[in-house]
């Protein structure tokens, strides 16, 4: 059984950065796929960035792309997503999520996703 904790949460102005991290206590082996999504009231959950356990491979949504990076510790367990030039579009609620295989297959789909977090939010103003 995989259990994420997300953190890292928080209010900031438009502009601003701050970083999210997922520690995932229990087994996540090498080769496995971690992810950022995000859901907004009243939006569908959108998936962000996403990295392969103990890889370089990584995958961001459009909408983020040169903002936001996605990075881990894997002595850790630990995924980490650094967001920097946050708008207001980006405020939300963050979930971690994993599964036990790459990330080559839908990388952003919720529905691909095995294990999730309880969410941490995150709102710019």
């Amino acid at each position: 059984h995989v259990q994420l904790v997300e953190s890292g949460g928080g209010s900031v102005q438009a502009g601003g950065s701050l970083r999210l991290s997922c520690a995932a206590g229990g087994f996540i082996n090498r080769g496995n796929c971690m992810a950022w999504f995000r859901q907004a009231p009243g939006k569908e959950r959108e998936g962000v960035a996403v990295i392969v356990t103990g890889g370089d491979s990584t995958w961001y949504a459009d909408s983020v792309k040169g903002r936001f990076t996605i990075s881990q510790d894997i002595t850790k367990n630990t995924v980490y997503l650094q967001m920097n030039g946050l708008e207001p579009e980006d405020s939300a609620l963050y979930y971690c999520a994993a599964r036990r295989r790459g990330c080559a297959f839908e990388p952003g789909s919720a529905g691909a996703y095995n294990y999730w977090g309880q969410g941490t939010q995150v709102t710019v103003s």
